[in-house]
């Protein structure tokens, strides 16, 4: 680029020249041409290099769409190219607003001072003319000349993105945001303007979250980025290859150097290196330890659960096999939160004898909602017999059960109504229903069901329970169904006023 002073002008000839693919770039974008010209970064060894685009960031950008999502293996360039294009994009065109948003305060900060160079690396015409700079704190830019602006924030910021209307959004390591990520992500698409440019990326975490859902759905264009198209990934050459590796280098043109390397991330990164280097679309997910049951089975069975024969209550309540006359059923009752604000509270129905998934009501209620809708399906199932967990709000359904709706059959433990989950119990029950998905996945039949168990993770000291963003009222009412149904051991219910685990 020529040195000397610029005016607005120029810069909007050039932005209306950024997508196109002349004849003499070879079927690559001006954005390509126009960020090696203008751009500089920092590499590996710390030096200030021009943004040439690698072999990662061309495919990207050969095959981008308005709407994107990017699954990849570390460091391979991609928060980069997209920062570098969308920074070209605010400074080449008016009233453009980009916000690119970071898994953390800490990584939003480095990825401001990037965009931060690129501006500080620019011809001193432009910063001292069109891309003259009102404001510039941590992470808000904003050049007058042009009316733009571009943003760098967390996820973690709850008003990340609230009350604006953005032209371009970047959210970067999208499964590895923190509280509720589809809902933060959800926001942010509704401050998008019609015809913005959206990029998802993140390396995976697991076969659960909001960015395994959002690449499941395909619903955008998709990118994977596997770790040999970083040219500098290589080690030295081996001469011994296994016969997996040798499938490997044939079937992906790989090197020995290149496989020295992936022999380098085994020893560094044992199970997790198909997670943190990922070679396919599917193992990737799948490496994690964090899930607590059997990834593989439960999308088995996802993809082949029929639909419910009905529906009720605006879809909460789903039913696959109705009531059938003789048969012994359970209900069971996970309160949770309690209310119509606060978390879903779920009922699953099981057949007593074969365990399988009859109905399944998921929906947030209030505590004398929910003892009303538990009553009508026990009693809708032949009388069956109820059982609600009595931990937080139980107590108060089973008072409602007892002093309104008068059910009489509902499971008690040591004469107290009501089951009580424990540190004790839950590893036994979550083991059980793991166990049940292996041998005996044809018993469920709900996605929601099965989708819980997916972001049924193991976290800090052993503890489980739902992925941040996630829920598992359904697996602990379907835990507590089988649980009461292994007490029993295949023996016949004892119907009374109350049926106790100990004598029964």
């Amino acid at each position: 680029m020529g040195k000397g002073r610029w005016d607005v002008d120029e810069l909007l000839t050039l932005g209306r020249a950024l997508e196109e693919r002349p004849a003499w770039l070879r079927g690559e974008s001006m954005a390509v041409w126009m960020a090696e010209q203008m751009l500089w970064v920092r590499d590996r060894e710390g030096r200030e290099v021009p943004l040439r685009a690698n072999a990662a960031q061309r495919a990207f950008e050969a095959q981008r769409g308005r709407q994107n999502i990017v699954l990849k293996a570390r460091q391979m360039g991609m928060t980069t190219w997209v920062a570098g294009r969308f920074f070209l994009k605010t400074i080449t065109a008016r009233g453009v607003l980009t916000v690119q948003v970071a898994h953390t305060r800490e990584a939003a900060e480095g990825i401001f001072r990037m965009v931060q160079r690129f501006w500080e690396c620019l011809d001193p015409g432009l910063r001292e003319g069109a891309l003259r700079r009102s404001r510039a704190n941590v992470g808000q830019m904003c050049f007058p000349e042009l009316d733009s602006e571009f943003r760098v924030v967390s996820a973690a910021d709850e008003s990340a993105g609230r009350g604006l209307t953005m032209q371009n959004l970047h959210c970067s390591e999208v499964s590895r945001w923190q509280g509720d990520a589809a809902a933060t992500l959800a926001g942010l698409r509704a401050a998008l303007a019609p015809g913005g440019e959206l990029v998802l990326e993140s390396t995976p975490n697991g076969a659960y979250g909001c960015f395994y859902e959002e690449w499941m759905r395909a619903e955008m264009v998709r990118h994977f980025v596997p770790w040999w198209m970083e040219e500098s990934y290589v080690a030295d050459a081996v001469t011994d290859c296994t016969e997996s590796e040798a499938a490997l280098m044939e079937a992906q043109g790989l090197t020995r150097e290149q496989i020295g390397f992936r022999r380098g991330l085994e020893r560094s990164y044992r199970g997790l290196r198909s997670q943190e280097f990922a070679e396919d679309a599917a193992s990737c997910f799948k490496a994690t330890g964090e899930c607590c049951f059997e990834v593989g089975a439960i999308e088995m069975r996802l993809a082949e659960v029929p639909a419910p024969v009905s529906t009720r209550r605006g879809g909460a309540l789903l039913v696959w096999l109705p009531p059938v006359a003789g048969n012994e059923y359970l209900v069971a009752v996970d309160t949770a939160g309690g209310g119509v604000d606060g978390d879903f509270a779920a009922v699953q129905v099981i057949e007593r004898r074969s365990g399988v998934q009859c109905a399944e009501l998921q929906q947030r209620l209030t505590v004398l909602e929910l003892a009303k809708v538990a009553a009508e399906l026990a009693r809708e199932y032949g009388g069956a017999l109820l059982v609600v967990e009595r931990n937080n709000h139980g107590s108060g359904v089973l008072a409602y059960l007892d002093g309104v709706e008068r059910y009489a059959r509902v499971y008690a433990q040591g004469g107290v109504a009501g089951w009580l989950t424990t540190a004790g119990n839950k590893p036994g029950m979550v083991s059980r229903m793991g166990a049940l998905l292996v041998e005996s996945p044809g018993m469920f039949y709900s996605r929601r069901l099965l989708g819980e168990c997916r972001t049924f993770v193991t976290s800090g000291g052993g503890r489980t329970g739902a992925a941040s963003g996630a829920h598992d009222d359904c697996i602990m009412s379907m835990a507590i169904a089988q649980a009461v149904r292994a007490e029993k051991g295949g023996r016949d219910v004892r119907w009374g006023s109350m049926y106790s685990a100990e004598t029964g």
